[in-house]
């Protein structure tokens, strides 16, 4: 595992844990006191908790399942006609890890549960054969759902009412002694990759606990922190965003760095420091250390894999990994700019202008945007739907990479995290994307900036549809759809709201800030804000004179239609000063001044620089730099193959309709340009300025391989409003 971080003030007395001393050791002031009573009872309120019977039932749950894995593995020793001795003595233990191990589950919550089993127990034969066949014949075992091939191999079951979700680690013992500790790094000896990963949740969970100061105050900040994430739509480690173990780890930074505070100031200082943090710079609970066994941990300066990671958070247990390798560059503009609104929601809070409600204010993602994705799916029946969800989560995050890198980023991605099942139609759901155009891209006179991102669909549905496990039924759809046509099986109670939500943070705020601490985002919001108002009133007004629902329409009327891209209200955001380097260091505003326990002032400019230090002075190392992600480079060899974009789109339009299903492309073209533009952020747009055209299908054959366009942008007609 990686080293403690123990450290010591020079007068060796006062030690502390973490790769940096604490940036304060003040203690609660009364303030504190009484707001964390009140976040506490406002966590309770929204049933966070769950009850003495509940936690009765898991804990016997676990203990039923405990006995099952000793009688499987004492049935494998027998098949395998081992000697009487190690039958006997033959033994598996399960480790609860996860939310459920931190303290920090809810109720109805999945458990994350690890069975250690011995060298001669295989993973394939007998953990996903024998034990999956014991467990099938159990009546009180329901949605038993292997997952053999995945990343971290995984067993999905409902044991008496309680989700769980069963990994496998083969250890090199012949013998599983009941008081294995598998924090010990002996434990990774011989291991296959899959072990390493299924043993490095528990031992990450085991060691995030031993690293943070106070083990209550760190439960109650995840608590709370877990709750907000999921309300802002920031909460989901497969599109994208940061699970649960990312947010622990950020949180328990956050409790190093301030051992001594309350959850309230703690959840304070959480945004004050991840405002102003300069990602790709990691967050670590302690430093990397190399080990014994020779497994490759996260070094970006040896690996050049990890120097495409943009918001990495290590994990504290050898070999140590980044956690968060998920995040793209849409996912973390949107995690930054949720940053800021927190920190200044907290501030507010200070100054008795705001509340814990508007801090956890639902994210209203279909008022955000006037354009959409939706990505259908279907199945034949329920446990065909599961599995083709599972699969088809996984690849989400594919179409925004390939829509931003064939675009060169100025078309940004807004995934939202989970499914809406369509009520009417059995075993369909969809998923979102919100979509806008970066701030930057121009638009003059009657030109209209046009992005064709077919390819990119395309390409994303053939890596679906390539699901081993396919099943006839087993449909995807890609649809662009209004913010006026969303299908109302995504709203409550299946009702459209006639009026866009009335939120009390965004209303109070009038004229917007840019996010703190990065001087070039600074511009005023207040014009836009009445614009977007005056916009979403008229969406309303819209949406209730199309008769029409967009559900109504079959899919191949939904796929071939032109489709218009409109902007969402997200500030500009520059990437590449969020990405800066220490030597792109810029001045930054000062934070609101703090007090510690008695009452002396601490400067913001005092905390300022000292996160400046933990960035730079431990982490120089380590520091990367933004590459092209790396799981895309396979699918792109052809990138330095370019065509003239005019000229595709001239081709494109030529087809013949009535053979093909591809969307209609205005005919009227100008000389085609490409442009890359560096910095970042969204604009709003009328309604004709962006064209995407967009087909989706059943499973086809493999496309044949085309030189890649990464930058599909040219000037065409205007398109009618819609």
């Amino acid at each position: 595992m990686g080293s403690p971080g123990f450290g010591s003030q020079n007068n060796g007395q006062q030690q502390w844990l973490g790769i940096t001393e604490p940036i304060s050791l003040g203690g609660p002031t009364e303030y504190d006191v009484i707001e964390t009573r009140e976040l506490e009872k406002h966590l309770q309120d929204a049933g966070l908790y769950e009850n003495h019977q509940e936690a009765v039932s898991r804990e016997e749950v676990l203990g039923r399942l405990d006995q099952i894995v000793k009688i499987w593995v004492k049935t494998v020793s027998r098949a395998k006609r081992l000697n009487e001795q190690l039958v006997q003595e033959a033994n598996a233990k399960i480790f609860a890890f996860g939310s459920y191990r931190l303290g920090v589950h809810g109720p109805g919550a999945d458990i994350d549960v690890l069975c250690v089993g011995p060298r001669y127990a295989s993973r394939d034969e007998d953990f996903f054969g024998e034990l999956h066949k014991m467990l099938s014949e159990m009546p009180e075992v329901t949605e038993l759902h292997p997952v053999p091939d995945a990343h971290v191999p995984v067993m999905g079951l409902n044991f008496n009412g309680v989700s769980i979700d069963l990994l496998y680690a083969k250890l090199s013992l012949w013998v599983i002694p009941e008081n294995l500790d598998i924090s010990q790094e002996s434990i990774l000896q011989n291991a296959d990759e899959q072990t390493v990963r299924s043993l490095n949740g528990c031992r990450v969970t085991d060691q995030v606990l031993r690293l943070v100061p106070n083990i209550q105050n760190f439960r109650t900040t995840l608590k709370c922190m877990k709750f907000w994430a999921k309300h802002r739509g920031v909460y989901s480690n497969v599109t994208g965003f940061l699970g649960g173990i990312n947010w622990a780890l950020l949180v328990a930074r956050i409790c190093q760095l301030f051992p001594n505070a309350l959850p309230n100031m703690l959840v304070s200082r959480f945004f004050r420091v991840y405002t102003k943090w300069r990602w790709p710079n990691p967050v670590m609970l302690c430093g990397i250390e190399e080990g014994s066994l020779g497994l490759q941990v996260w070094d970006p300066r040896r690996y050049p894999k990890d120097r495409s990671h943009l918001m990495p958070i290590i994990t504290p247990s050898y070999p140590c990994m980044n956690s968060s390798y998920n995040v793209s560059s849409s996912t973390l503009r949107i995690m930054m700019k949720e940053f800021q609104r927190g920190n200044e929601i907290c501030e507010a809070m200070e100054a008795k202008k705001a509340d814990w409600n508007t801090l956890f204010e639902p994210f209203p993602f279909f008022e955000a945007y006037k354009n959409y994705l939706q990505i259908e799916i279907s199945a034949e029946s329920g446990d065909d739907l599961r599995k083709w969800k599972g699969w088809v989560e996984s690849r989400l995050r594919q179409l925004t990479l390939k829509v931003e890198r064939h675009t060169y980023g100025m078309l940004q991605c807004h995934p939202h995290p989970g499914e809406y099942p369509d009520k009417s139609r059995p075993f369909h759901c969809s998923y979102f994307t919100g979509l806008q155009r970066m701030q930057g891209v121009p638009v003059s006179g009657a030109d209209v900036s046009q992005f064709d991102i077919r390819l990119s669909v395309e390409e994303f549905k053939h890596s679906v549809n390539m699901y081993t496990l396919w099943k006839p039924g087993m449909d995807i759809h890609v649809f662009h759809v209004k913010r006026r046509s969303i299908p109302t099986f995504v709203f409550p109670g299946g009702l459209r709201p006639a009026h866009p939500s009335k939120l009390a943070w965004e209303s109070k705020r009038g004229s917007e800030q840019s996010i703190s601490g990065h001087a070039p985002l600074q511009h005023s919001q207040e014009g836009a804000n009445h614009g977007r108002k005056r916009k979403l009133a008229e969406d309303g007004a819209d949406s209730l004179r199309n008769s029409k629902s967009l559900a109504s329409l079959s899919p191949s009327t939904r796929e071939v239609q032109p489709v218009i891209i409109a902007s969402c209200c997200y500030e500009k955001c520059n990437d590449s000063e969020i990405i800066s380097t220490s030597e792109e260091q810029s001045e930054k505003p000062d934070l609101e001044s703090t007090r510690d326990a008695n009452g002396s002032s601490t400067s913001k400019d005092a905390e300022k620089l000292a996160v400046e230090k933990i960035m730079c002075d431990p982490n120089d190392a380590y520091r990367v730099f933004s590459e092209e992600p790396d799981e895309l480079e396979d699918e792109f060899e052809y990138r330095n193959q370019f065509k003239d974009f005019g000229e595709n789109m001239k081709n494109s339009s030529n087809l013949d309709s009535s053979n093909s299903q591809e969307p209609i492309i205005p005919q009227k073209e100008t000389a085609s340009a490409t442009c890359l533009y560096s910095n970042g952020g969204s604009e709003d747009l009328e309604s004709a300025e962006l064209t995407v055209a967009l087909f989706s299908g059943i499973p086809a054959p493999v496309p044949q391989r085309k030189p890649l366009i990464r930058l599909k942008f040219t000037s065409l007609g205007k398109a009618a409003d819609d």
